[in-house]
């Protein structure tokens, strides 16, 4: 994995992105959580020998300038000047819980050959849809801030966001409290725990807006129609999962047409990843080389 990049982007802000050092006109790109910088797939991008990887961190987050106000919809633009700056013809797009929607949104660029999400967050706002049902206790939190606004949320991360910013990898469990089951616990082995806290520090480092702008984001609408989706989505996801609960990839493989939802029962938010990465990786060189 490649140190980090900043690119300029045509409002003036930073984008920072990661990239594998492999020379060619086809990519996988990848579309962290939240919260997350580009850093949470540094062992994806270093496993990717035959097309070019690229990580970004989302406006807000590591070193990329904030986008305040910004929609899911909205992160596309970031995006595609990566993509652009890079010079891809063709991408498969990844994205992991809060990246889930974010890589569905690259379905929009007609480069895009599909998207993937992995226990992807569904969307805000539909009557299908009880968006907290399952969530462990410190999400119905967080969001019910955020529906209250911008001035509630940035104080709710102020009085509750540092330990995520502080947090080291033995103290990575606690920290995750009752947002993470069996699965995930046997998944933070001290390496895994310690990659993850090592990526936590980095992207909340200069500040928590990252993280405020995406759960703002999620209490709204995307931006754009899952219905109209046309590219070949996969969507991955596990039963025991207290971040994004089940029910939200069954929510988005209804509605989004043609979508193959591979559910493995016994697996969480960050098992999911780290046991079935060889497999997810395969099906996108796949698509690739159509």
């Amino acid at each position: 994995m490649s140190q980090s990049s900043l690119l300029t982007l045509k409002d003036g802000r930073k984008l920072e992105y990661f990239e594998n050092g492999v020379a060619s006109d086809k990519a996988i790109l990848f579309l962290h959580g939240t919260p997350s910088d580009g850093t949470l797939w540094a062992n994806w991008l270093s496993e990717i020998k035959d097309v070019k990887a690229i990580s970004t961190s989302r406006a807000g987050y590591g070193l990329s300038e904030r986008h305040k106000g910004r929609t899911v919809a909205d992160d596309l633009a970031d995006q595609v000047a990566a993509l652009n700056h890079l010079g891809i013809n063709s991408f498969v797009s990844i994205g992991w819980s809060g990246g889930g929607p974010h890589s569905l949104n690259m379905t929009r660029d007609e480069r895009c050959k599909a998207a993937f999400t992995l226990a992807g967050v569904g969307e805000w706002g539909n009557s299908d849809l009880n968006f907290l049902e399952g969530m462990g206790p410190e999400n119905h939190d967080e969001f019910g801030a955020a529906l209250k606004g911008e001035a509630v949320i940035t104080a709710w991360m102020q009085a509750n966001a540092i330990t995520m910013r502080d947090v080291t990898g033995p103290d990575l469990i606690a920290a995750f409290g009752g947002l993470i089951g069996d699965a995930d616990k046997k998944a933070l082995t001290p390496e895994v725990a310690e990659d993850e806290a090592t990526m936590f520090r980095r992207a909340l480092s200069i500040s928590f807006d990252g993280w405020i702008d995406d759960d703002l984001a999620f209490v709204q609408s995307f931006g754009f129609e899952l219905s109209k989706i046309d590219k070949p989505v996969v969507i991955w996801q596990g039963d025991d999962d207290f971040m994004v609960p089940h029910a939200h990839s069954v929510w988005l493989a209804k509605h989004i047409p043609g979508a193959d939802l591979r559910f493995v029962p016994g697996h969480g938010h960050i098992s999911l990843g780290e046991e079935f990465r060889p497999n997810i990786i395969k099906d996108a060189l796949t698509f690739l080389s159509a």
